[in-house]
């Protein structure tokens, strides 16, 4: 036998691990409702002016606002296609909603508050739909955050509480804007990337 015949028949075994291997890092994600870009820049508009009046007031860049009706802090990948399936029978039992962004919030509130937001109603309809987006989660076999649910699209952070009443009453002389919401959207937050980035997972069309 050839040389180079006896080193093709060698069979070619990848080199020895050390160490267990690791399982992919659960995901933190969110189902959550999006306004459309004539909102945001409505929105932006108001908001723009106002990003530098405060040092201790992190405002949020717009491709990030959204309204919250379920979070999950840790998302295993082999959940996540129950997951998928389970938004979608939410989203096809949920009609369109006609939606309102306007008036202040302080969170938790306006004294120690380390959110800055504005309401999104009607309450009611969003108040529906979170409790079945957070039992689409946990029938995944995923633990949702059960925290009260509060409608509202967050436009600010604090890194410490603070007495926000001013903000409150200039969040509240914003104009409201209004969209009619048509879909779900499932995200993803990367937290370890310089920005906290979110990406898009899927989209869930509501019914009609």
């Amino acid at each position: 036998m050839s040389a180079l015949m006896r080193v093709s028949s060698v069979v070619m075994r990848p080199p020895r691990a050390f160490g267990p291997i690791l399982a992919p890092m659960p995901a933190r994600m969110f189902a959550a409702l999006v306004p459309p870009p004539t909102v945001l820049v409505q929105l932006e508009e108001f908001i723009e002016v106002r990003r530098e009046a405060d040092s201790r007031v992190r405002f949020v860049p717009i491709d990030s606002w959204h309204v919250t009706t379920a979070f999950a802090a840790a998302v295993a990948s082999r959940n996540v296609d129950d997951l998928t399936e389970a938004l979608v029978d939410v989203a096809g039992r949920t009609p369109p909603l006609d939606l309102t962004v306007g008036g202040g919030r302080c969170l938790p509130t306006p004294v120690e508050a380390r959110v800055l937001a504005f309401g999104v109603g009607p309450s009611e309809q969003l108040g529906r739909l979170a409790a079945s987006c957070r039992t689409a989660f946990s029938h995944a076999g995923v633990a949702v955050d059960g925290a009260r649910f509060v409608p509202h699209m967050t436009v600010a952070r604090m890194r410490r509480p603070i007495e926000a009443t001013p903000w409150l009453t200039v969040l509240d002389a914003c104009p409201d804007a209004s969209w009619r919401a048509d879909e779900l959207v499932l995200i993803e937050s990367h937290l370890r990337d310089t920005a906290n980035r979110y990406e898009v997972v899927e989209r869930f069309r509501f019914k009609g």
